[in-house]
């Protein structure tokens, strides 16, 4: 496994590994990646992608929680299809992503997992991650395939780990 920076030219067959359909979650996540914001990191296997995450370097997505902790968030975490979870592909996409925090002088790094999650969290207590006991409801959207938009708010947890 390799893990990476996505560039430009991934963006298609991450569509095709993970479709996100008319969202293009990929092609935004690369595009804060590009403006230098975020780093899309991507591990890749001879046959394609297996995993993905971002950083995002300016703190925490919701506002309560940059409010409340002054440090880069692991976000999206995903490892797709569901046949390639539990074989170290998220463990090695944090380690990554922590290594580039360390280098770049980042003491303590955080990232939300969602109620009803119970294997990622328990993939980021392993990891040394700690319960913060800040709550907070993570909003997203996405377009359905007739270009509706569907507003989600999921309940989730965030934990931080020092470096």
């Amino acid at each position: 496994m390799e893990i990476r920076d996505c560039t430009a030219e991934d963006i298609d067959r991450l569509e095709e590994w993970q479709p996100t359909g008319r969202n293009r979650a990929h092609g935004t996540r690369f595009d804060r990646h590009a403006a230098g914001t975020s780093s899309f990191l991507v591990a890749w296997s001879a046959e394609g992608p297996l995993g993905s995450c971002e950083v995002l370097w300016n703190g925490p997505k919701e506002p309560a929680v940059r409010a409340a902790f002054d440090c880069p968030e692991i976000n999206g975490l995903q490892v797709w299809p569901p046949g390639n979870q539990g074989r170290g592909v998220g463990t090695a996409l944090v380690a990554e992503a922590e290594e580039r925090a360390r280098r770049v002088g980042v003491a303590l790094i955080g990232l939300g997992v969602a109620d009803d999650n119970p294997r990622a969290a328990a993939l980021y207590l392993r990891l040394g991650y700690t319960v913060t006991g800040c709550r907070y409801l993570d909003r997203w959207h996405y377009l359905d395939h007739a270009g509706v938009r569907h507003d989600q708010a999921d309940p989730c947890v965030w934990l931080v780990k020092p470096l």
